[in-house]
C-alpha cells in the first residue's frame, strides 16, 4: 500500500463554543453522526472534543480528494469512533469502497484541535 492522499485541519476551540451558543443541536445535527452526538454529550465539556470531529472530517475531506476520491462525501457519512483500545478511527463507507485505508491522529489543547488524515490506498 502506498499514500494516496493526506489532509490536516485546525478548528479554533472558541468558534465551535460560539456556534454551538448560537445553534445547539441543530448544529450538531448537521455535522456529527448520532453516535458522535451521544459520546460528546456525556462529557463535561464537549466543545474540544466536536471540534476534534469537525478537525477530523475535514482532513479526510482534503485526504479523500487528494487520493482521487469522486464522489462527494458529506459531514454525516464521515464519523469519528473509537476502537477496543480508545483510539480514534475513521468510519467512510466511500473510502472503504474505493479501497482506501484511513489513518486518524486527533489532538485538541486549551484553544485549538487538530486532526491529520493519511489515506492510504
Amino acid at each position: 500500500m502506498s499514500v494516496r492522499g493526506v489532509g490536516i485541519d485546525l478548528i479554533e476551540l472558541a468558534r465551535v463554543r460560539d456556534t454551538l451558543a448560537r445553534h445547539g443541536a441543530r448544529f450538531l445535527e448537521k455535522v456529527l453522526s448520532e453516535e458522535e452526538r451521544a459520546y460528546v454529550a456525556g462529557l463535561p465539556d464537549p466543545v474540544p472534543h466536536v471540534a476534534a470531529r469537525i478537525a477530523a472530517k475535514e482532513a479526510a475531506f482534503k485526504a479523500l480528494q487528494a487520493a482521487g476520491l469522486a464522489s462527494p462525501v458529506s459531514w454525516l457519512q464521515v464519523a469519528v469512533r473509537r476502537d477496543d483500545a480508545g483510539r480514534p478511527t475513521l468510519v467512510v463507507p466511500e473510502a472503504d469502497a474505493a479501497g482506501l485505508r484511513l489513518h486518524l491522529s486527533l489532538t485538541h489543547g486549551e484553544l485549538v484541535a487538530a486532526a491529520v488524515v493519511i489515506a492510504e490506498g
